[in-house]
């Protein structure tokens, strides 16, 4: 295991815009504040969502589409940096109007409501390639 201590620099919570990028809200707001880490959670509703589920036989992810209003029910995730942009890498679960959900890594998403609430880490953190998971992980 692979682990540090943090200390947190500020914490924030914000409105995302009807009509955005739900992710896009995100690593703007992470901008703003200078959040080189953080921790975010959030809930609200979306447009329509793509998500994705990550094979870990094939190494590959597959998409999930929903073109449909959905309710965020959960999501939570973390901003790092990423090949040199802030990435927040997000997980969400999604429920329709019948209470059935969807989950995964959430790529992207049309912000109907949003709210979320970030705890920024004052240590920055970088994602690299991982060999045997091929994924990018935390250093």
């Amino acid at each position: 295991m692979n682990y540090r201590a943090v200390e947190t620099t500020g914490e924030y919570v914000a409105r995302l815009e009807t009509g955005a990028d739900w992710r896009g809200e995100i690593e703007s707001l992470a901008a703003e504040v200078e959040a080189d880490a953080a921790w975010f959670t959030a809930l609200g509703a979306v447009q329509d969502a793509e998500l994705a589920f990550y094979d870990q036989d094939e190494c590959e992810y597959y998409e999930i589409d929903a073109d449909e209003p959905l309710e965020v029910a959960s999501c939570v995730g973390n901003v790092s940096w990423l090949d040199g942009d802030r990435f927040a890498h997000t997980h969400a679960v999604l429920s329709d109007d019948d209470g059935e959900t969807i989950s995964g890594h959430l790529n992207e998403a049309t912000v109907w409501a949003g709210e979320v609430y970030m705890r920024v880490f004052e240590d920055s953190l970088e994602r690299e390639y991982d060999d045997t998971t091929e994924l990018d992980l935390w250093l």
